[in-house]
């Protein structure tokens, strides 16, 4: 039997089902832009937020600057009215080693800690720029400058990894090399030529360092040698400046020894420098060649004793902060000229 009254029950019914389906649609895509949304928000409040504590971190940090700055000042003017101008290992700002550094609370947010190193108490790579005037010779007591000489013996003091004299030469004259203006290389030095035969090839800089990190890229410096080098050496690209007999470690210390001997001092003899200085301490540069360790070698050491000094100009500060949980380091070189202070370099990270 015909029913003419079902064909539009059943049309409405369509129509109710496909409105259903179109409101169900509406209602996933609106679901799933909320979900997007929700999702870009919390990247960006996060995003927001880490900038947020960089930056606070960043002003802690600076502010360990300007407080290392602050106590260089003042150990500068304690020593201008004692009518003293040295710097040693009983200032106010040394921390000795294996001490934790000075620590301080931040509000409740988190917690900064800094310490202050005398940078001529290590060797500045910067002074191997310098090669010996004249006709170049072989003359192992002729060929090489005070400093030269001296990077030579602290090579070779490393022990490990274990560095012969010919290796320690080898690596000096290409630490020249790489410094010096010309693109002649030493006898044992390396030029363009050399790191053309590199993959990829590159050039000499023939300038001065600008930071300890441009060794890896000179001849013959191994990963472990640079490694081992790295608590030693120092660059400012500035003026050079004397080794500090107060405060550079035995390491460095076993580097000075009379002209034409690229022997380094035994460990024992450098060992007997630091604990001398420890338990008596250094009148002047006159009293530490009178240290018998420089016995029947005093008459050839004129030329090592003017790179020695007593006084200290640049200082590196390693300052550490932590705020919401965020850990971050600054390594700030500090130069102190009189009462001026200049920040000439740095470098962060986060932990």
């Amino acid at each position: 039997m015909h029913c003419r009254h079902c064909r539009p029950h059943s049309s409405r019914a369509r129509q109710r089902g496909a409105a259903l389906i179109f409101a169900m649609l509406v209602f996933a895509l609106a679901a799933a832009l909320v979900v997007a949304m929700k999702g870009e928000f919390e990247r960006f409040y996060q995003r927001s937020g880490n900038i947020l504590l960089d930056g606070q971190a960043q002003a802690y940090l600076r502010g360990a600057e300007d407080l290392a700055g602050i106590l260089l000042l003042a150990d500068y003017d304690m020593d201008k009215s004692a009518g003293l101008r040295r710097d040693d290992l009983n200032e106010i700002w040394w921390t000795k080693p294996g001490n934790p550094p000075p620590t301080y609370a931040l509000d409740g947010t988190g917690w900064m800690s800094g310490s202050l190193e005398d940078l001529q108490g290590r060797f500045n790579l910067n002074a191997l720029a310098k090669t010996v005037s004249g006709e170049r010779t072989s003359d192992l007591k002729k060929r090489f400058t005070p400093e030269q000489e001296q990077f030579i013996r602290l090579l070779q003091a490393l022990g490990d990894p274990a560095v012969s004299q010919q290796e320690a030469i080898t690596i000096t004259e290409s630490i020249t090399d790489w410094l010096d203006a010309d693109r002649e290389p030493l006898l044992d030095g390396a030029e363009d030529d050399y790191y053309y035969g590199q993959t990829p090839a590159y050039r000499a800089a023939n300038r001065n360092m600008s930071s300890v990190s441009e060794l890896r890229a000179v001849a013959y410096i191994t990963p472990e040698i640079y490694r081992a080098l790295l608590p030693w050496i120092t660059v400012w690209p500035k003026e050079l400046a004397t080794l500090n007999i107060h405060t550079a470690p035995a390491m460095v210390l076993r580097s000075i020894n009379a002209k034409g001997d690229l022997s380094p001092l035994t460990e024992a003899e450098g060992a007997s420098l630091v604990e001398y200085r420890e338990e008596t301490g250094f009148e002047d540069k006159t009293d530490f060649q009178a240290n018998p360790v420089f016995d029947g070698k005093r008459d050839d050491m004129k030329d090592v004793m003017a790179l020695l000094g007593e006084n200290s100009d640049y200082f590196l500060l390693e300052a550490q902060v932590e705020v919401a949980g965020r850990n971050m380091r600054l390594y700030s070189v500090i130069n102190r000229s009189g009462r001026n202070i200049a920040t000439i370099a740095r470098a962060s990270g986060s932990l």
